[in-house]
């Protein structure tokens, strides 16, 4: 096994249940844990660098809001050739945040980022040409996500772009089983047991609140982004491109 990804066995043996939480147990085995869960995740991240080349621009900001062990940041990084940028990682979790600290300085020049341990909804945005969200706003509370978003488009720059990375619900009740069972079959051809993915769902339920499209969308356009584009869909996991004009 290569020790640089240890493999995730959280979930692997009969626990009581408690909210999942992104702690150092987690922050330890991030990397396999999304990899395995979240179908699609390694083609957004590279996918980012992409975008990244389009709309960062020289001397300026580029946030990963939730950024856990920063592989947005250096996805985004290793395509933008663009002087002065200055990447900003921001997470609630301090183990995370440590973890992320230690890549970005084998990756990233010292004076090129800052890293910060905070709650999103206390934090300062700086005027920025980029931000991303990737699977972050799922794990806020429902009353605080519109305020947040809002609080983005404000500190874009004209022509800024947000990406906006969610696992998402379908209004069709019909719809949506289909997709909980073809997403229970990626999960358990990643190697997970039937334990493993009962007792991780438990723990995100209270945690962890997806909504439709059409919500963020919405919610998007109201913030007073004039584009919002789905750029990326994998079973119920999507990711939004959102444009200031």
């Amino acid at each position: 096994m290569n020790t640089d990804k240890p493999h995730d066995a959280l979930f692997a043996h009969p626990q009581p249940v408690v909210d999942f939480a992104f702690n150092a147990a987690v922050a330890d085995v991030f990397p396999d844990m999304v990899r395995r869960s979240i179908p699609g995740y390694e083609t957004i991240i590279s996918q980012l660098g992409v975008l990244a080349r389009r709309y960062v621009r020289p001397q300026t900001r580029v946030y990963d809001l939730g950024c856990s062990l920063g592989a947005a940041t250096l996805a985004m990084a290793s395509q933008v050739r663009e002087p002065g940028v200055r990447w900003v990682g921001v997470d609630s979790s301090a183990a995370m945040v440590d973890r992320c600290a230690q890549r970005f300085a084998r990756h990233l020049a010292p004076d090129s980022f800052v890293l910060e341990c905070a709650d999103l909804g206390r934090l300062t945005l700086e005027p920025a040409s980029m931000m991303v969200l990737n699977f972050t706003l799922q794990f806020i509370p429902l009353p605080e996500r519109q305020v947040l978003l809002n609080r983005i488009y404000a500190a874009l720059l004209p022509g800024g772009a947000l990406v906006l990375s969610e696992k998402t619900c379908f209004a069709d009740a019909g719809q949506q089983a289909l997709i909980n069972e073809l997403y229970l079959e990626f999960k358990r051809a990643n190697g997970y047991s039937e334990l493993e993915i009962s007792q991780k769902r438990s723990a995100l339920e209270k945690v962890m609140i997806p909504e439709t499209l059409e919500t963020h969308r919405t919610r998007l356009q109201q913030a007073g982004f004039s584009t919002v584009v789905c750029w990326f869909q994998s079973f119920s996991f999507m990711s939004l491109l959102a444009l200031k004009a």
